[in-house]
């Protein structure tokens, strides 16, 4: 089954990918989704295509991903140490909350968006938890879902699963391929036919990364996994989750770019960029310039990969969005809590397989250009990823309910010493014969580098 999975997913995006062997034993998880199955099809996925992107013209060398190292990986932040420290992964404010006729979940991670809940709820900015349960218990969940979202905040009411298929933003999310993969224009530069030279498998494959949370830091933390020169660039004024932010960020440079007055400073990177990631509400880079028309505009035969909560089309199409919250939406934590409570999956699994899917999208697009010239567009978004992982089927739940995330998963953690003191990581799964996946270097700090590449210009 997995493997068959694999390769539909590269004959979806008009690429062939090698054989995957698939080995280990699928470990036990506290959920009746094929979570492990979504791991170890993801993981592959972007595993055989790197190994393709290495070796265009012979047989690539074997391809393997064991299902529970690629299940591990999709709790690569709960396995995560600092110094022998777990990382925070939730505000006070963040959370599911009872309503009058069902449950919502609040995202309040971001200060922006705790201030958006609490105005939404007629709440001082001091509010509490028990003040916000107060409040919440009087209304309904989609008027409190409706509120928030109004304030440019950020919550989604506990749907069940067929009241999500009949939503009309479900109706648009399924109209869309898993990784939608499309070419930017019709006169980009030849094909790349050079061979790689590298030693390393996208060695002088240059990543731009303007993503925060999960899903795009994950897409460019394994591409830095397999030696592409990743630029993570943020901005100083913006929130962020520290802890996660290190835990994505090994293998790559960080650095700073203000949009507001420095959106010069971007454009050069771009011109000599080969992928862009961004995860940003859709709509919001296009309206400063830097939509994907804009992308190829400035740099011919880039490969611009965008991830969104519930897609660019249909009534959410410009809506924020968290994995989270699209669980709560999609039926998902319905149905882990057999519609009495919330009960999400033990990781963030949306996250994870947008962001090893995106990673695969975006590798696809460079096999694209390679054999036939021209810039691309990948789009993904955890709506349509959350459907996949429905659609996979579920296992019994007795065979889940026993299972304990992170168990037995010693073997599959490495150390590494940082600015930030010792790490614990899970290190980066996938397996190609002879050029198995590492991180170079350690996380650095936010806006440690300057805006630029560091490979000289070829």
């Amino acid at each position: 089954m997995t493997e068959k999975l694999i390769k539909s997913l590269g004959e979806e995006v008009g690429v062939g990918l090698p054989d995957v062997r698939i080995s280990g034993v699928e470990p036990g998880l506290p959920s009746v989704f094929r979570l492990a199955t979504a791991a170890a099809v993801s993981v592959g996925a972007v595993t055989a295509a790197v190994a393709r992107y290495k070796a265009p013209e012979r047989t690539p060398r074997e391809v393997s991903v064991d299902v529970r190292h690629a299940a591990a990986a999709f709790m690569s932040e709960r396995h995560f140490r600092i110094d022998g420290e777990e990382i925070g992964l939730w505000a006070p404010l963040s959370g599911d909350y009872r309503t009058s006729d069902g449950w919502v979940r609040l995202h309040c991670n971001f200060d922006h968006h705790r201030e958006a809940a609490l105005r939404a709820l007629r709440l001082p900015p001091d509010a509490d938890r028990d003040a916000v349960s107060r409040a919440c218990e009087s209304r309904t969940s989609v008027e409190i879902e409706d509120a928030v979202i109004r304030e440019d905040g950020c919550a989604a009411a506990m749907r069940s699963r067929k009241e999500w298929l009949a939503h009309p933003q479900a109706e648009a999310v399924a109209r869309t391929p898993l990784v939608a993969l499309s070419r930017l224009d019709s006169t980009g530069p030849s094909p790349d036919r050079a061979a790689r030279t590298g030693s390393r498998p996208l060695d002088g494959v240059r990543v731009l990364d303007l993503t925060r949370v999960i899903a795009g830091p994950v897409a460019a933390r394994i591409l830095a996994a397999h030696g592409a020169e990743v630029l993570r660039v943020g901005a100083a004024h913006l929130p962020e989750v520290p802890g996660l932010v290190v835990e994505t960020a090994f293998g790559k440079r960080s650095c700073h770019i203000d949009l507001r007055t420095e959106a010069d400073t971007l454009r050069e990177l771009v011109r000599q960029a080969d992928v862009v990631i961004q995860a940003y509400r859709p709509g919001s880079l296009a309206e400063r310039g830097f939509g994907p028309e804009e992308l190829a505009g400035l740099r011919p035969g880039v490969v611009c990969v965008e991830i969104s909560a519930y897609g660019s089309r249909g009534p959410w199409g410009r809506r924020r969005g968290f994995d989270s919250l699209v669980q709560m939406a999609c039926g998902i934590a319905h149905e882990g809590g057999d519609g009495t409570r919330p009960s999400p999956l033990p990781c963030q699994a949306l996250d994870h397989a947008t962001g090893y899917l995106a990673a695969f999208g975006a590798v696809a697009g460079l096999l694209r250009r390679r054999d036939e010239g021209g810039s691309w567009r990948v789009e993904l978004s955890l709506a349509r990823t959350a459907r996949w992982l429905d659609e996979l089927g579920r296992i019994d739940r007795a065979e889940s309910a026993d299972g304990e995330p992170g168990l037995g998963v010693d073997d599959l953690l490495e150390r590494m010493d940082s600015a930030f003191g010792p790490l614990t990581y899970v290190r980066p799964p996938g397996r190609i014969e002879g050029a198995e996946p590492y991180w170079a270097s350690p996380p650095p700090r936010p806006g440690e580098h300057l805006a630029g590449w560091a490979t000289a210009t070829g």
